[in-house]
């Protein structure tokens, strides 16, 4: 399979790697029933939702955004989103993806706002770590912007043409941050039409994804 000429491509991990959109909106709704709050009705109502920095995500839904009762928050989801995160599959069609670049000979790595050593351990758990390079967390587990991130990463690796695949506008953020190119793919944590609003190029699924990647 041919693949675009890129030099490395930098995926996010929740919701483009990582289906775990259903987990993430259980923990948030056992949160918001134990405060007497009305719940997520429905994944879409989520993805209208959500967002980065978090804090941001938490204040729209009625969720402590500010100080320690955001760190006890946010410990709080974090400890519910573990316990079930055996649960969460990868995306159908990734795997198939990351073959084909592979076999291509592009390197790839893992650009993420979840913390460094649980990233570590969820992409080992789910057997995909071979795939990768290098991985790229936060230092937290705040989900507060990736996009130091991806600017350390362009001042160390100047002259390469990268390619940031991802499922928020935070990601096309990211990617512009960095300089790189820039693909979202839906069904992650964020509507479409969110996604169009980036400028960004935008694939219903990893196959509409996979044939753009391997077109001449």
């Amino acid at each position: 399979m041919h693949i675009r000429n890129y030099d490395r491509v930098l995926w996010d991990f929740n919701g483009t790697l990582l289906d775990d959109v259903a987990l993430g909106i259980s923990a948030t709704n056992q949160l918001l029933g134990q405060r007497g709050l009305p719940a997520i009705p429905s994944e879409e109502a989520y993805r209208a939702a959500f967002g980065f920095p978090v804090k941001n995500y938490y204040r729209a839904i009625g969720l402590p955004y500010e100080g320690e009762a955001f760190a006890e928050i946010a410990e709080a989801w974090m400890a519910l989103y573990r316990a079930g995160e055996h649960t969460a599959p990868l995306r159908e069609g990734c795997v198939s993806v990351l073959n084909a670049i592979r076999d291509a000979g592009v390197a790839q790595g893992v650009l993420s706002a979840m913390e460094n050593r649980m990233l570590e351990e969820r992409v080992t758990a789910l057997g995909i770590r071979p795939y990768f390079d290098h991985l790229f967390g936060l230092g937290d587990i705040y989900a507060a912007d990736k996009t130091d991130l991806a600017k350390r990463y362009a001042l160390t690796h100047a002259g390469e043409r990268v390619l940031m695949i991802g499922d928020t506008d935070h990601d096309a953020e990211t990617a512009a941050a960095g300089g790189f190119d820039c693909a979202l793919i839906e069904g992650g944590h964020q509507t479409r039409e969110r996604l169009l609003s980036t400028g960004c190029r935008v694939f219903a699924d990893f196959d509409a994804f996979s044939a753009w990647l391997s077109e001449e």
